[in-house]
């Protein structure tokens, strides 16, 4: 037992083998399932295997049982369900209570949160309400040793989860493990993990609790939901991308980009040099510092291919890189590749589609 003197209480300390099984929250909002929840899942399958265990999707929300087949379909072997009207409307209280109750009651050993918007306020309050450890925005996750080289006179933990994610604004890579505390936490982004295939018809079992909420100061009261409108296309969706870097030179000249992305019914992205430029949002930032995508066809122009916005794309089906410098590391990670002067080969490629198109 530990005697924590600053609170007068006794705490117990934590027997790392009774946590088991990989859990995922499988956000929903106004009673759908975000793709988030499903990447999650997939990912959590890959980890149970080398663990040997299962996975476990956590529901929270209001009448929303019936969504536990979605989740099933993807891979889920179980699904706890939180069903309450307090849940109807994501707020960070009941949330936070219902997640880490969970948590308390069922002991994962490994926890993951979808870095959404809701994630990235959900996922650090509960892993404070819990006492354990979080890695946000993680781009890759797997169960290895820790530390990963052996360190002399350190013993070397096995089958931990090693969590990796950008740091210093992505200049640099950091593996994470939290070796002394479970269920071991991450927030993963968005895009980064894949789904696994759906298997129409297929059950999970369903596990209905829920642990009681009393509303007080600390519950906002949601007077009015506006939703956004907005004609940005999430990039994310997108099956053609024409992603443009700080090589376009101009934010007029990402115009020849959008010409050629509306022949091919594609969006327009960019790299963080743009952004940071000011040329365009950051909502269409391709990276480790803005999103990952995996579209169809992913041309890459004027973007030189550091390693930080390759770690966003490189999963594209074909990657089509346009650079003036043949030593451009992007030609490493392109399928097919074109040296020249951007302002004459994209102009030249749209009109060719365009009479591509016609012609058919």
């Amino acid at each position: 037992m530990l005697f924590n003197k600053s609170k007068k209480s006794v705490v117990k300390k934590m027997g790392l083998e009774e946590y088991k099984g990989v859990f995922v929250f499988a956000q929903q909002v106004d009673n759908e399932i975000s793709s988030i929840a499903y990447e999650l899942i997939g990912k959590g399958k890959d980890l149970a295997k080398d663990l040997g265990t299962d996975v476990t999707a956590v529901l929270i929300g209001s009448e929303i049982k019936g969504l536990a087949d979605e989740l099933a379909a993807y891979g889920a072997d179980k699904v706890i369900v939180v069903d309450d009207p307090q849940l109807k409307d994501y707020r960070t209280e009941p949330y936070t209570h219902a997640l880490a109750s969970v948590i308390q009651k069922y002991k994962p050993e490994i926890m993951l949160v979808g870095a959404t918007a809701i994630g990235r306020d959900l996922g650090p309050r509960v892993s404070a309400r819990i006492h354990t450890g979080l890695t946000a925005d993680c781009t890759q996750l797997e169960i290895g040793d820790f530390p990963i080289t052996p360190i002399p006179g350190k013993e070397q933990l096995h089958n931990q989860l090693l969590m990796t994610r950008p740091a210093f604004g992505g200049n640099t890579i950091a593996t994470i493990a939290c070796p002394n505390h479970r269920p071991q936490m991450a927030t993963v982004r968005p895009g980064v993990m894949q789904k696994a295939p759906k298997v129409a018809g297929a059950k999970a079992e369903v596990i209905e609790f829920n642990p009681g909420f009393t509303p007080d100061n600390k519950y906002v009261e949601i007077l009015e939901v506006v939703k956004a409108v907005s004609d940005t296309v999430d990039i994310m969706d997108a099956k053609i991308l024409v992603s443009g870097g700080r090589g376009v030179g101009s934010p007029e000249n990402f115009k020849l980009l959008q010409d050629l992305a509306d022949v091919l019914g594609g969006t327009v992205s960019c790299s963080r040099a743009v952004v940071d430029s000011g040329w365009k949002p950051k909502d269409l930032q391709v990276g480790q510092t803005g999103k990952t995508v995996r579209p169809n066809v992913y041309f890459a122009i004027g973007i030189s291919g550091a390693i930080q916005h390759v770690a966003g794309m490189e999963e594209s089906d074909i990657i089509i890189a346009i650079n003036k410098d043949d030593t451009a590391p992007i030609f490493d990670v392109a399928d097919y590749g074109i040296v020249g002067d951007l302002n004459k080969i994209v102009p030249a490629l749209t009109e060719a589609l365009k009479a591509e198109l016609a012609a058919k």
